[in-house]
């Protein structure tokens, strides 16, 4: 469920009228609904609550301030996987007892801030990182909290360049050598186990992959407690998948909970998830306006827009499907067309072979299911400063990142 619908054939985000945004902060921008986040948040919570469970919204899906900040204020903590993101979580207002650092690569200084600032976990993936961390805890006369991520080598069925379970994956322990990588993490005076994690993939549309994945952690918790390591964490990553349109809806947070609850009960652990795509994909919109129409060859026509590859990577990334929609009142006939960007690269193809109501020059669209990594992926690339994003809430809104000028494309550089 969203808050963009339309009133008197209108699209409006809650209260406010689309068109009204696009005349007031230009386009492209990207029109987040608060409402639409604090549902989401609040079904999620309510899906998991048979288990003890701390909920870390994944800061790459979408790291605006003000988007962060709600989401703490609704009981969410955060899973990073830079320092950056730490800086922007502890900015937002972030409990940092409640930050997860995730990630197959962490440089020294990441570690150090993390450290500093006393997170509540890493999740390591290799043991050579488990020996880097202990070296920095014990240079700062403390202990790291360490769950290690294990590669469960479960095939989520998703796109291939978003499965993080498989064999093959550059992420986590293999789940041959885990044991040996919790022996060697607790002879390491820097670290303190407490924990096992795993995430097998993002966009995952079953809840079957979940349910294997969690019976394997859980076999491996009962037997890392036999072998004498204190286990009080499970870390489940995230992953559950969110409708775009193009294919039938993936199952929901309840069934997701119900099914891992059952999986996991009276293993005496608190369990993390790390959603992110999940609670701001639907919240979001890429509001963009039509500036031309082109003629191809034979029947082929182009609606050229204003938002390009470099504002919303996805589709050219993954051949992802983002709905579109006018937003004033749709005129009649449909055409098919190609919804295509200004950026110089034959991939900026926003939408393929689209049957849309007829547009013309002027006219103001919207890619649905945006919000999650959307702006978290946009660029400067063909020189084009990235857009503005707006935050909506009831009638009022209020622009939560500036759009870029031309200067910011060169701050910082030199002749």
């Amino acid at each position: 469920m969203n808050h963009f619908e339309r009133k008197g054939g209108e699209l409006y985000c809650e209260e406010v009228p689309l068109a009204e945004l696009a005349e007031e902060v230009g386009t492209p921008a990207y029109v987040y609904s608060t409402a639409t986040l604090q549902r989401h948040a609040r079904v999620f919570h309510a899906a998991l609550r048979r288990l003890d469970h701390l909920a870390c919204f994944a800061v790459k899906a979408l790291p605006n301030l003000a988007v962060l900040s709600l989401l703490a204020k609704e009981g969410f903590g955060f899973d990073i996987v830079s320092g950056g993101e730490l800086f922007r979580a502890l900015k937002a207002g972030a409990d940092v007892t409640r930050i997860v650092f995730s990630g197959v690569g962490k440089r020294r200084d990441e570690l150090d801030a993390a450290l500093k600032a006393g997170i509540f976990q890493f999740n390591c993936e290799s043991e050579e990182e488990l020996i880097q961390l202990s070296e920095a805890a014990l240079l700062r006369k403390t202990r790291a909290r360490v769950a290690i991520r294990v590669n469960p080598d479960v095939d989520a069925r998703t796109h291939p360049y978003i499965a993080t379970a498989l064999s093959t994956s550059k992420f986590g322990v293999p789940a041959a050598r885990v044991r040996a990588a919790y022996r060697k993490a607790a002879g390491l005076s820097g670290l303190q186990i407490v924990g096992v994690a795993c995430h097998i993939g993002s966009q995952v549309a079953e809840v079957k992959p979940f349910v294997e994945a969690a019976l394997k952690l859980r076999a491996l918790v009962e037997r890392l407690r036999r072998d004498g390591h204190s286990i009080e964490r499970l870390d489940m990553g995230g992953g559950l998948g969110v409708p775009y349109g193009e294919s039938k809806a993936p199952a929901s947070p309840s069934e997701y909970g119900e099914a891992l609850s059952k999986v996991l009960r009276g293993l005496d652990v608190k369990v993390i998830f790390e959603p992110g795509r999940l609670l701001v994909a639907n919240a979001g919109v890429l509001l963009t306006r039509v500036l031309l129409r082109k003629r191809g060859a034979g029947a082929r026509r182009f609606v050229v827009v204003d938002a390009g590859m470099n504002d919303l990577l996805r589709p050219a990334l993954y051949g992802a499907h983002h709905e579109l929609e006018p937003v004033g009142r749709p005129r009649k006939p449909a055409e098919l067309v190609d919804v295509v960007g200004p950026v110089c690269e034959s991939a900026d193809v926003l939408a393929k072979r689209r049957r849309l109501p007829t547009l013309e020059t002027g006219d103001l669209l919207v890619l649905r299911s945006a919000g999650a990594y959307g702006m978290s992926m946009a660029s400067q690339y063909n020189a084009r400063p990235r857009p503005a994003e707006v935050l909506v809430d009831g009638r009022s809104w209020r622009i939560v990142r500036q759009r870029e000028s031309l200067d910011d494309l060169v701050r910082g550089e030199t002749v």
